[in-house]
């Protein structure tokens, strides 16, 4: 393959590559750090991106097929890059306050850097780009999360994302050595014809969803969320909940159907018991939550259980149902953690008790996080109930009849706490204004 053809197979990466180079100089030029610069500069050039991401060559690979690129990966890879330019234009208050305002063109390239990660692990057709995509996302990642190292709890939680990414990388790493042991390859494509269910196989299988669950804080890999979410600048565990989130589905779907499809039978039942723990667990500790930012991490977990859901199915349906979720996931919860940033940007407050009366003092945000829970909880008519019964017809299309039915009744527990905000912003009373 000659490099022009290379370089068109691969120009939401190579586009994506450009960008960081030109924001990179852009930052070392400035003769004064100018956030505002720094966040239009980033939006128009992620806004640019869209178009290419979304009109990238389907169905071509490079490498002899380590690279892969599909009508799937190109729709991904437009949809990271739009939560992404959502998340840019939340971070700027953040980034004004003057003990970050010479670290804006950082937080930009680290970002950015991680999302070229994203794109490198769901174009993956082989383990070996897939880790490495992981490793370039999650590296820049950690230094996100410890952004605020002076402010709260910032360092901590980097240092608890470092470590259990570490742990979860190992565990991949080990488990991908079982692959190519037993089979001699690692592409996905000669992979299923050598996958015939052997005890070490089905190790590697399990080993590989570990350091896979990890990124999507599945039970029981979902430790470091709550801590991690709480410390990190509020702009960042909204990244961490929604972009980081939908990588990681695609490339375990990706992986999973097209690596290890010939062993579905055992995946599905691992992936079923996780999804039931994943969604029961997070519901009932998320009502024993006091901080906001520990009560969507919680959230998010749940969430990640039902993206499993389209996972599982495997078919053209769950994919299409998979990514109609994310978007709407994508949507409601930078929405939520939106609201989030400017009352803690205002105020400094993050518990749910400060939000009582919010809709007395600040009707407009009351009702853009009413909108966003509601969503997220899947009260029709809102865009979350259409979302949730694709993807719960998906699952039942294949037969996960007791999982949709465990998922509904987790549904109904998940009303209960998301209405336990909107309670505190339109019934609680209080007699300080916070916002």
């Amino acid at each position: 393959m000659d490099i022009l053809t290379t370089l068109h197979t691969m120009q939401a990466e190579i586009a994506l590559a450009v960008i960081l180079i030109v924001v990179l100089l852009t930052d070392l030029f400035l003769k004064t750090p100018s956030p505002k610069v720094m966040q239009r500069l980033s939006c128009v050039l992620l806004v640019l991106l869209l178009p290419v991401t979304l009109t990238s060559p389907y169905e071509v690979e490079a490498f002899g097929g380590m690279y892969q690129n599909t009508a799937m990966t190109s729709v991904a890879k437009t949809l990271l890059t739009a939560g992404t330019l959502l998340v840019f234009l939340q971070a700027n208050p953040w980034l004004e306050r003057e003990d970050t305002r010479h670290k804006a063109g950082e937080f930009y390239l680290l970002t950015l850097s991680t999302l070229l990660g994203m794109f490198y692990m769901i174009s993956a057709g082989n383990f070996l780009l897939l880790y490495v995509g992981l490793e370039l996302a999650s590296i820049p990642m950690a230094c996100l999360v410890a952004f605020d190292k002076f402010r709260h709890h910032s360092a901590e939680a980097g240092a608890k994302f470092i470590l259990s990414a570490m742990f979860s990388s190992a565990l991949m790493l080990y488990g991908l050595s079982l692959v190519y042991g037993t089979c001699g390859t690692m592409y996905f494509a000669d992979l299923s014809q050598h996958m015939t269910g052997t005890p070490l196989q089905i190790l590697a299988i399990v080993l590989f969803f570990a350091g896979m669950g990890f990124k999507l804080s599945l039970v029981p890999f979902h430790m470091w969320t709550p801590d991690t979410y709480e410390g990190a600048p509020t702009c960042v565990s909204a990244y961490l909940s929604v972009i980081s989130k939908g990588a990681a589905a695609f490339t375990l779907l990706n992986a999973l159907v097209k690596a290890f499809g010939p062993m579905a039978s055992q995946w599905e039942d691992l992936a079923a018991v996780v999804i039931i723990l994943s969604i029961t667990l997070a519901n009932v500790l998320a009502l024993l939550q006091h901080d906001m930012k520990r009560f969507m991490a919680y959230s998010s977990i749940s969430q990640a259980g039902y993206i499993m859901l389209g996972v599982i199915s495997g078919s053209a349906i769950g994919m299409t149902s998979l990514v109609y979720y994310i978007l709407v996931y994508m949507i409601s919860n930078l929405a939520a953690f939106g609201v989030i940033a400017i009352i803690e940007n205002r105020t400094g407050k993050i518990t749910i008790d400060d939000y009582n009366g919010l809709y007395s003092t600040n009707p407009k945000l009351s009702i853009v996080m009413m909108l966003a829970l509601f969503s997220l909880a899947g009260i029709p008519p809102f865009a979350g109930f259409f979302s949730k019964f694709f993807i719960f017809a998906a699952a039942a299309e294949q037969g996960f009849y007791v999982l949709v039915f465990i998922a509904l009744l987790n549904t109904i527990i998940s009303l209960y706490y998301y209405l336990l905000v909107v309670k505190a912003m339109f019934i609680n009373k209080t007699e300080e204004a916070i916002a």
